[in-house]
């Protein structure tokens, strides 16, 4: 009997390890699939790129920082990250880039949406800024 329950409490076990790793390659840190097809309709372009600047200044700056190489965090939020370094958590296409500032990044919401605030040319703007911000190799 003991041998039956111990290995029912492994195969529960295991069957909770496996869609925890199945709903962290779906989710979070994994970037979004379908944001990546996405292509930006905004050339990048010095002007562009200083349109961007404007409103990354005005909407981004006080968490990622002027130079967008992150922010300090706060006692209630994280860090932001830093947008020149190679790291991109929730995915480094121009898609990606776009939906999490659009939509932000659920579920914790770290950062928030802002669909509402910036229209939609002026965030393929920021992609095109924070783009030109990439630290050379």
């Amino acid at each position: 009997m003991r041998a039956f329950l111990f290995r029912g409490i492994l195969a529960g076990f295991a069957l909770v390890c496996l869609v925890a790793i199945g709903l962290d390659a779906q989710g979070r840190g994994k970037g979004n699939p379908e944001a990546a097809k996405v292509k930006n309709p905004v050339a990048s372009s010095p002007e562009t790129i200083a349109a961007g600047r404007k409103i990354f200044l005005r909407y981004c700056s006080s968490c990622h920082g002027v130079n967008a190489e992150g922010g300090s965090g706060s006692d209630i939020g994280p860090p932001a990250p830093d947008l020149t370094d190679a790291t991109w958590e929730h995915g480094s296409t121009d898609g990606e880039i776009f939906d999490t500032i659009k939509n932000g990044v659920p579920p914790d919401l770290n950062m928030a949406p802002w669909a509402d605030q910036i229209k939609d040319p002026d965030i393929w703007n920021i992609v095109n800024f924070v783009r030109s911000m990439a630290k050379k190799k």
